[in-house]
């Protein structure tokens, strides 16, 4: 079979105590339903809509301790798994009860290596790496090419990968960030949304299926939308049950200090937005709510309060029913969006706006694209969303 030796440079989620990091390089071989499988199954159960939770929710599939490497993934119905690519030495798997198999590297030496897990004579990318999401094969269908999403003949902005140091996580971090076309040569200070994927996925996700960068220049080239810096941060904090709390302290600590300490923009909270989809619509409240004073748009897709939380805890513990006359006075635009009511996150939705309702929050409900929990449905929302920002 053809292999695709696509090489792609991830983290080792293992961290050691004096925080120094291993990095590796892991090798992608094509197999599309293993692929599909394993995103599938990430992308339901690390949203929680619908999704049965196991032990790969949280499973962290490359452990550090000291010079020693221990490997895990989670297929409970294999027969064999093993680890291939630049490692010294071979790698021993047994299966525990719980359908996690755990191999150890007892000694390996710091650097930069290549690995992938083979699964009954099959080989397969990690489906729970940090940058498992970008391993994914995209399908592009257009048939006419006009589409708002369409890559056109238009200026088109700059993307970039930006890392910084999270001092709440106490490790690198990776963003992108979208700037309009001309923002190196000029001195404009420009309003900055900041733009949430869901769960399963990572900061890539946006620029990538979610296909931002061109719909934002096609946006501003048709004069549709104001000037603005795109900030799409990594909302997936692996191996952490619920990673949307210590995210939004990121979001405050960090993220928002870095780009207003490296980019020239707008720091008033009129010039600053907020917006997620899915579990980033969590980590969106979770941000904008506590933090209501620094923001003036806020845009929730297909999510709700935590699933399987009491809503009204929930609405209590963000400080709803306290703030919802403050909120209302801040936000200058306050929506919740979903898929129609195929979306997973429809029935939850329905429950969290009886809270919203009974707290007094004023905020817009619509129902997009009718395309479910799809990013058919999160990329009409970002081509909504960005025309109205900053006006």
């Amino acid at each position: 079979m053809h292999t695709d030796s696509r090489m792609i440079y991830v983290s080792l989620f293992g961290i050691k105590e004096n925080n120094q990091h291993f990095y590796i390089i892991m090798s992608r071989k094509l197999s599309i339903v293993l692929m599909l499988a394993c995103a599938t199954a990430t992308l339901a159960s690390a949203q929680g809509w619908g999704g049965r939770r196991s032990p790969a929710d949280t499973l962290r599939s490359t452990v550090v301790e000291g010079n020693r490497v221990i490997f895990q993934i989670y297929a409970p119905q294999a027969q064999q798994v093993g680890v291939s690519g630049d490692l010294p030495g071979r790698v021993q798997f047994s299966k525990e009860e719980n359908g996690v198999w755990k191999g150890r590297l007892e000694r390996i030496d710091n650097g930069v290596y290549r690995y992938q897990f083979n699964v009954d004579g099959v080989s397969v990318f990690d489906p729970r790496s940090e940058l498992a999401g970008e391993t994914r094969a995209l399908l592009k269908v257009q048939p006419t090419g006009d589409e708002f999403f369409a890559m056109k003949n238009v200026p088109h902005g700059a993307l970039a990968q930006r890392w910084y140091y999270s001092r709440t996580l106490k490790t690198p971090r990776r963003m992108h960030v979208w700037t309009p076309p001309g923002y190196e040569k000029s001195d404009q200070k420009l309003p900055v949304l900041y733009l949430i994927h869901g769960g399963g996925d990572n900061d890539a996700s946006w620029p990538g299926v979610g296909a931002a960068g061109w719909i934002l220049d096609n946006l501003l080239a048709e004069g549709k939308m104001v000037p603005m810096i795109v900030v799409m941060p990594n909302g997936t904090i692996t191996g952490v049950p619920n990673e949307v709390p210590p995210f939004a302290e990121d979001m405050i600590t960090d993220i928002i200090p870095f780009i207003e300490a490296n980019y020239a923009v707008k720091t008033d909270k009129d010039s600053r937005a907020i917006a997620g989809l899915s579990m980033g619509g969590m980590e969106t409240m979770e941000v904008a709510f506590p933090h209501y004073d620094m923001f003036s748009w806020v845009w929730v897709m297909s999510s709700s309060f935590a699933p399987g939380q009491d809503p009204k805890a929930e609405a209590t513990r963000l400080g709803l029913y306290e703030n919802a006359a403050k909120m209302n006075r801040s936000f200058k635009l306050m929506i919740f969006s979903q898929g129609g009511p195929s979306d997973i996150a429809y029935r939850n939705l329905q429950n969290t706006r009886k809270e919203l309702d009974a707290a007094g929050l004023k905020y817009d409900y619509k129902e997009n694209a009718q395309a479910g929990h799809s990013w058919y449905t999160w990329r009409a929302d970002l081509y909504d969303l960005a025309q109205r920002l900053f006006k």
